[in-house]
This record gives structure tokens, C-alpha cells and sequence, in this order.
């Protein structure tokens, strides 16, 4: 196999980490909400809050990084094609 190949293929597997990630964080973020107003009886409520948004917290840097490397890849591609 090429070269291109390779670096078509390590870019598939980067954006379909990206993709899967990405439908991850928003199956946790459709659950959350702006603003919460709590009684003492649902104080559950903010704990469960709490952990959705560390979370998403966890997983925002590797968003950002698979984006990188994916459009990275993708330069990268076409350069090579060109």
C-alpha cells in the first residue's frame, strides 16, 4: 500500500474517534440544563448535574486534540494528493 493510503486510513480511524466521541458528549449533554432551581428534596438532582459536567469536562481536551489531528490528516491528504 502508499503512503496516501496509510495516511487515509489513519485519518478515518482519528475522525471516526472524533465522531464517536463527539456523539458521546452530546448524549451526556442532552440531560443537562442551564439552570437548576432546587429544593432540599432534590439536591439528587445538582450531584447528578455535577458529575454530567466533569464529565464533559474530561472529555472536551480530546475534542479538541482529535479535531487538531483530524484536520491536521486532512492537509496533510490533500497536500500529499497535490
Amino acid at each position: 500500500m502508499s503512503l496516501l493510503a496509510w495516511v487515509l486510513i489513519v485519518w478515518g480511524v482519528l475522525t471516526a474517534l472524533l465522531i464517536l466521541i463527539l456523539i458521546y458528549r452530546s448524549t451526556l449533554t442532552r440531560q443537562e440544563d442551564e439552570q437548576l432551581y432546587l429544593t432540599e428534596s432534590q439536591s439528587h438532582m445538582q450531584k447528578e448535574q455535577m458529575s454530567l459536567k466533569k464529565r464533559v469536562s474530561q472529555i472536551n481536551p480530546w475534542v479538541r486534540i482529535l479535531s487538531v489531528a483530524s484536520g491536521v490528516m486532512i492537509l496533510l491528504v490533500a497536500g500529499m494528493w497535490i
